[in-house]
């Protein structure tokens, strides 16, 4: 890429290229086949919420007045351009890495994925039968209709008959994507419904099929949020989502431009949302590919493993007393959070739980056990956030059900999300309440536990539980501003508390003494951060990034961030942990908690960030981030060309993930 000579990576770019990073894992040979095709599945859907969200973001930018517009740094048009020519030339990787990467090494493993037009006479009468058994009854009458709506994301077939332009709903969601055909000796045969569909759609009507898919803006928009009932509003544009402004229309690459034409005046789309992809959409379907061998094709299993924080003792409570603990998913199991929800539920000393939720799974097992607290009769109070995105309508139901049996439930603030990942359990020891706590960087989800990377930390500090106990008295609006020391709470004291910190660290640079910064986040976005970081590259602090995602900052640049090396990591678990190291003069301190740094998680989110406290938490941390720093395997350098170029792309060692994996068990 190009050398951005801007103080900032744009960044919808730079999360593109954080997606490319995705894809150099499908072509990477170090990973099984079957996690390459993972790999492309997560690609493809990361891809598809991109232009759901941010890109119909970006097109609210084009509707507003034109005054108003010249005065934004951000130029649509110019800026979807860019995006569309990026994506266009990762789809193109894409498709190479597909066809002549994957499918070859299918095939090494007699493992062979058709087309129709490669169908042998068997394969063709097989695929014949399939269809009137299973699939003729799937065509849309109604999509003889003069202006046929297409549902946002699924799959169709687009056929030209002289007369009329023809599509049909391609199959049904409980339907398989993918169809054995008949075996032949030690060789597997797959094909795509798609496949099966145009075959014999081709030989009904006399014309070739080609597929397309519409990816529709998934924005919630809700008319003044600050007025009347924000749930009920949030619930009432729900079923408006797949209905929204076209925002990609992704067609087959071999459609005849004529045909393409009258697509584009038929379902009146935008040229410029025209994306030319593969002959086959929705590759996040590849999840699901069948394994039809006996052989295993995938990752070793790594379970999460008991963590030793908790050996040797009977209650949760005992071991949270006497020190911190630290708990590292998905390396470490989830028991323990289930546990002392369920301890505390069953514990006739607790009267008080409260708890944040933003993200929790569908069969809840924390919910359960907040259920059952309710049940033991303990006072629960459970904030949950209805504005986090596609998990909108789950959590609200949780919300139901927990109000329905007693629990206090609030719901989402206007205009602010509630972001945190935070608990407090008040539990009565010797007449006197106690409290316990967990700030977590990951949400309470015992699913997602097994695919994050994320740190929990459990403490009974007075000095960090009160004041985490303030967050909970802002959500439940019994104060406005919670007066924090130790803890960082956005919208409050996060910038400012992080801004002193790396003063701190200009500061001691400027006197000739060390000065370091070491950061792991997800994202780093906010403009005065990256700011404040050039600054302290230019007064010599040594400053060392790990990030998963979006990143805005440009390192390496003399006279602006020379001092700033960047890194990010893509491996079979999500990076999701957040960490904040300075060096404090020697001092160091360390934080972990929600937030990235990102505008909107600063300014616009209730965050909580805590000081790591125990010295052993401290020293394990730095242990941890180590291993990271120093991989060779997964790791790839963010350059100012934004190159991704890994780290040391023929490395045959362990990749950190793996050596954490280990020093843990």
């Amino acid at each position: 890429m190009s050398l951005n000579k801007k103080r900032y990576f744009k960044r919808d770019l730079s999360w593109l290229r954080f997606n490319h990073r995705v894809l150099q894992e499908a072509s990477d040979s170090r990973n099984p086949l079957y996690e390459r095709i993972k790999f492309l599945a997560i690609f493809s859907s990361n891809l598809d919420e991109f232009f759901k969200v941010r890109v119909s973001d970006i097109r609210q930018i084009k509707n507003l007045d034109k005054s108003l517009r010249k005065k934004l740094i951000t130029k649509p048009n110019k800026l979807l351009k860019a995006i569309k020519k990026e994506v266009f030339e990762q789809q193109e990787a894409f498709g190479r890495i597909f066809r002549s990467e994957i499918i070859p090494e299918l095939k090494k493993e007699n493992i062979y994925l058709v087309s129709y037009q490669e169908f042998s006479a068997k394969q063709a009468t097989f695929a014949k039968k399939y269809y009137e058994e299973n699939l003729a009854s799937l065509e849309d009458p109604d999509m003889d209709k003069e202006n046929p709506f297409i549902e946002n994301e699924a799959l169709y077939l687009v056929g030209g008959l002289k007369t009329k332009l023809l599509i049909w709903y391609k199959i049904n969601n409980a339907s398989s994507r993918f169809v054995k055909l008949p075996k032949e000796g030690n060789r597997h045969y797959l094909t795509f419904v798609d496949d099966i569909l145009k075959h014999n759609l081709a030989l009904k009507y006399g014309t070739s099929f080609y597929s397309i898919k519409i990816s529709r803006d998934a924005e919630l928009y809700i008319d003044n949020e600050y007025s009347g009932n924000l749930l009920h509003k949030i619930k009432d544009a729900l079923p408006k989502r797949d209905s929204g402004q076209v925002t990609r229309t992704l067609v087959e690459a071999s459609m005849p431009s004529g045909l393409l034409k009258k697509l584009q005046l038929k379902l009146d789309i935008n040229e410029t949302d025209i994306v030319i992809g593969g002959a086959h959409h929705n590759f996040k379907d590849f999840f699901g590919f069948p394994n039809p061998t006996k052989k295993n094709l995938s990752f070793e299993k790594l379970p999460p493993v008991p963590s030793k924080e908790f050996d040797g003792y009977h209650r949760m409570f005992t071991a949270i007393a006497e020190k911190d603990r630290l708990l590292n998913f998905p390396y470490e199991s989830y028991d323990p959070i289930i546990r002392l929800l369920e301890e505390s539920a069953d514990d006739p000393e607790v009267t008080k739980i409260k708890v944040t939720l933003y993200r929790i799974s569908g069969d809840s097992l924390v919910a359960k056990a907040l259920l059952k607290a309710v049940k033991n009769k303990k006072d629960v109070f459970v904030f949950i956030e209805t504005k986090a995105r596609f998990d909108e309508e789950n959590n609200i139901k949780w919300g139901k059900v927990l109000e329905e049996n007693g629990a206090n439930v609030l719901y989402s603030y206007p205009g602010i999300k509630v972001h945190s990942k935070i608990l407090i359990i008040e539990r009565t020891e010797a007449g006197q309440p106690v409290l316990y706590g967990y700030i977590s960087t990951g949400n309470f989800n015992e699913k997602t536990s097994k695919i994050y990377t994320d740190f929990g930390l459990l403490t009974a500090k007075q000095k960090v539980t009160n004041e985490l106990n303030q967050v909970f008295q802002v959500l439940n609006r019994e104060i406005i501003i919670p007066k924090s020391k130790k803890l960082l709470i956005s919208p409050f004291t996060t910038r400012t508390r992080f801004a002193e910190m790396i003063a701190t660290e200009i500061e001691n640079a400027e006197a000739g003494k060390q000065a370091y910064i070491t950061l792991k986040m997800n994202s780093l976005q906010d403009t005065a951060m990256i700011d404040l970081l050039y600054k302290a590259s230019n007064a010599g602090v040594k400053i060392t990034l790990l990030v998963r995602g979006i990143c805005c900052l440009i390192p390496g640049i003399k006279g602006q961030s020379e001092n700033i090396k960047i890194t990010s990591i893509i491996d079979r678990f999500l990076e999701h942990g957040r960490l904040y190291i300075f060096c404090n003069g020697g001092k160091e301190k360390m934080y972990l908690g929600s937030a990235d740094w990102m505008t909107r998680n600063l300014d616009h989110r209730i965050e909580v960030i805590t000081p790591v406290l125990d010295q052993d938490i401290h020293d394990q941390l730095n242990v941890l981030l180590k291993l990271q720093l120093n991989d060779t395997v997964k790791s790839r350098i963010i350059d100012a060309q934004q190159n991704n170029k890994y780290l040391d792309p023929n490395s045959s060692g362990t990749s950190s993930q793996h050596l954490i994996y280990k020093h843990l068990s």
